[in-house]
């Protein structure tokens, strides 16, 4: 699967990010740094070349924000993926010895700081990937195989 997918909630969360640092963020840390540069001598001016730093790392965030989600594609909840594990669906698996694992199976740009979501590319993902309640998935990993079943899939946010 395409690493440049990503949920529709996940794109919006991305969006709302580019638009605080560029029209909050951005505008507040370029004041102080004209401020402290007014002060004269920037060499030794610890609010100039803080905030000089903090205003280089805004830039790059929002020139990666801005490249990323014009890559991106937008995936879409279709009703024809009920049933089976797709992009987007949150998927609770099994194993013989009764634990379980819920995760939402989602792109790669959408996993950072949260903890039941996993990429698409992941190992765990790639073997859901088209099955259905109740099939057995083999999970491999470069150090190990673990066999689960999967007990639910869903498309809207599980009752936990």
């Amino acid at each position: 699967m395409n690493a440049n997918v990503i949920t529709p909630e996940g794109y919006a969360e991305l969006q709302k990010e580019l638009d605080r640092l560029w029209f909050k963020e951005r505008p507040k840390v370029t004041k102080i740094v004209q401020w402290a540069a007014s002060l004269g001598d920037r060499s030794e001016n610890a609010d100039y070349q803080y905030n000089k730093k903090r205003l280089r790392e805004i830039d790059r965030r929002v020139r990666f924000l801005r490249k990323r989600l014009d890559e991106l594609r937008i995936v879409e909840y279709n009703p024809a993926q009920e049933g089976k594990a797709f992009f987007g669906a949150w998927v609770t698996l099994i194993d013989e010895e009764d634990n379980s694992l819920l995760f939402r199976i989602v792109g790669p740009d959408e996993i950072y700081g949260k903890r039941s979501y996993v990429s698409v590319n992941a190992p765990v993902a790639r073997a859901c990937l088209g099955k259905c309640e109740g099939d057995e998935v083999l999970v491999r990993t470069s150090e190990s195989s673990k066999a689960w079943e999967i007990e639910h899939i869903r498309y809207d946010l599980p009752q936990l």
